[in-house]
């Protein structure tokens, strides 16, 4: 098969990115906002790029109107995330966290996850992920 890229919707672009790249984990990103708010939201472009230097590529998209994410905008300023991959078990919940909020509203809050304290790292981590990345942001 082959697709025009041209003649498709961003939005059939995307469905079709993320259906044929497979198996892709999803990351689930908690970030911290100016005002001391834990944001969470899933991302389904990540992956790792590289092991030494130990790397993780992240992309975050932009809200329908053009701005940033929160997650974007917290990363740039805060220069630190945490990068989870959740259990299937959490999947309900992280769906949640997809859910658009009013900027200073916490998905944490709104979804009930439970953070724990992610060693070396100033950044909590969600507490039933089996894997949490403390990373530092850089931009390419």
């Amino acid at each position: 098969m082959q697709l025009n890229l041209d003649e498709l919707s961003p939005n059939s672009i995307y469905h079709l990115m993320t259906q044929t790249v497979i198996p892709r984990p999803i990351a689930w990103v908690l970030t911290e906002s100016s005002d001391d708010n834990y944001n969470l939201a899933p991302f389904s472009y990540f992956a790792p790029i590289s092991s030494n230097p130990p790397l993780l590529m992240l992309s975050v998209g932009k809200k329908p109107d053009g701005t940033l994410k929160d997650t974007a905008v917290n990363a740039i300023n805060n220069k630190e995330l945490v990068i989870h991959i959740a259990s299937t078990g959490s999947a309900e919940t992280m769906t949640q966290t997809s859910a658009t909020l009013n900027h200073g509203e916490s998905e944490i809050i709104a979804s009930q996850v439970e953070l724990d304290e992610l060693d070396g790292f100033r950044l909590p981590r969600v507490k039933q992920c089996p894997i949490a990345f403390g990373c530092t942001f850089m931009m390419f």
